[in-house]
């Protein structure tokens, strides 16, 4: 039985089929859905850089989770909207460890060339290391 789902949310096109599907599966399995926004913090920079660009990423996130809140709440699919920062595979193994999800739902490619590259390298260590089914949805 699939009782909670779990979506990688980037605003990107394979993020936003991921989302559809998940969506599809939580209304077909009665599940509650979790969309998962992740802000990946800079490689380099002082304390003070580093923080307030995790701050505008946090709240870029949290804007484009908006229109999303929007369609979603209130809807016949119970969702929980959370935004974290660190690496996105990490992050999302660890959030469904935590919350007890029994289906992760990820995309396959991302924006650019590095960022599909950087999303499918995150699609294949989900895979790799999540403690449930996952299903990477390609664009």
């Amino acid at each position: 039985m699939i009782r909670k789902i779990l979506v990688g949310y980037d605003g990107s096109g394979s993020s936003k089929h991921a989302l559809e599907f998940a969506i599809e599966l939580a209304a077909k399995f009665g599940s509650q859905l979790h969309v998962l926004a992740i802000s990946r913090p800079p490689e380099f920079g002082t304390e003070v850089e580093t923080g307030a660009i995790m701050e505008q990423s946090r709240q870029y996130f949290e804007e484009l989770l908006d229109p999303v809140k929007g369609r979603l709440g209130g809807g016949p699919v119970p969702t929980t909207f959370a935004v974290l920062v660190g690496h996105p595979a990490e992050q999302l193994v660890r959030y469904a460890e935590g919350q007890g999800i029994d289906h992760i739902v990820v995309g396959h490619r991302g924006h650019t060339l590095f960022e599909r590259w950087l999303i499918g390298s995150v699609a294949r260590q989900v895979v790799a290391y999540a403690p449930c089914a996952v299903t990477v949805v390609r664009h």
